[in-house]
């Protein structure tokens, strides 16, 4: 077995708290259809996955007016209008982001978004510094709980599988990773996972400082 050598990490909900935007996003377009979803609803059907699959499911859920050039142009332009607002970092990214480089580890980005969006993010939190390789959704033909996005990031370090080590919130990312046959720690935000999707996982914990205590216990 393969010391551990890289971490690949989600970036919404798992480095920023960013879901949340992306829940009042999709609240405000189907506002102005008379159409309400919830936290509960956006947890389990939304979070996790492309815009573009999510618009494509916001209109075929709800029979919306909108082709899905249209959902997400309005999507993406209402999001970046709450992101200049700044979206905070989720509790202990630093500080693990630190640990890592510090101790030698690969640092890779695994995210549905695209380039100009999720760098956008990392540059304004200033830690884009630390990541060794990015792999965004336009880069694959299927986005999770298909397990593309995280083989291309594993071959783009140059390591095995078994070398690696994802951290994810969603039980799409979850499942991602299992497909991949990676080793996956979940780190739920806006929704626990389900029993057949914990079963998955390496271990679940409240934070990424927990993630930390982790890797210091076990792995070096």
């Amino acid at each position: 077995m393969s010391l551990l050598r890289a971490i690949i990490f989600d970036l919404d909900g798992l480095l920023v708290d960013s879901e949340t935007i992306s829940l009042k996003v999709y609240q405000r377009i189907l506002q102005v259809y008379g159409y309400k979803i919830t936290k509960e609803i956006y947890a389990q059907n939304y979070s996790g996955r492309s815009t573009a699959k999510n618009i494509y499911s916001l209109i075929n859920n709800f029979d919306l007016p909108l082709t899905i050039e249209e959902g997400i142009s309005q999507s993406l332009s209402m999001e970046k209008n709450l992101l200049k607002k700044g979206v905070s970092l989720k509790a202990g990214t630093l500080e693990l982001l630190k640990f890592l480089q510090k101790n030698g580890y690969r640092i890779a980005l695994a995210s549905s978004s695209t380039p100009e969006r999720a760098l956008y993010i990392l540059k304004i939190n200033r830690i884009d510094c630390y990541f060794n390789s990015f792999t965004f959704g336009n880069e694959v033909l299927k986005s999770k709980p298909n397990p593309e996005i995280f083989i291309r990031a594993q071959t783009k370090l140059q390591l095995p599988v078994d070398a690696c080590l994802v951290l994810e919130d969603s039980e799409a990312g979850i499942q991602a990773a299992n497909s991949a046959k990676m080793s996956v720690i979940c780190i739920p935000d806006m929704r626990y996972p389900q029993p057949r999707y914990a079963k998955m996982t390496k271990g679940i914990y409240g934070s990424l400082s927990d993630v930390l205590t982790y890797l210091k216990n076990n792995d070096r």
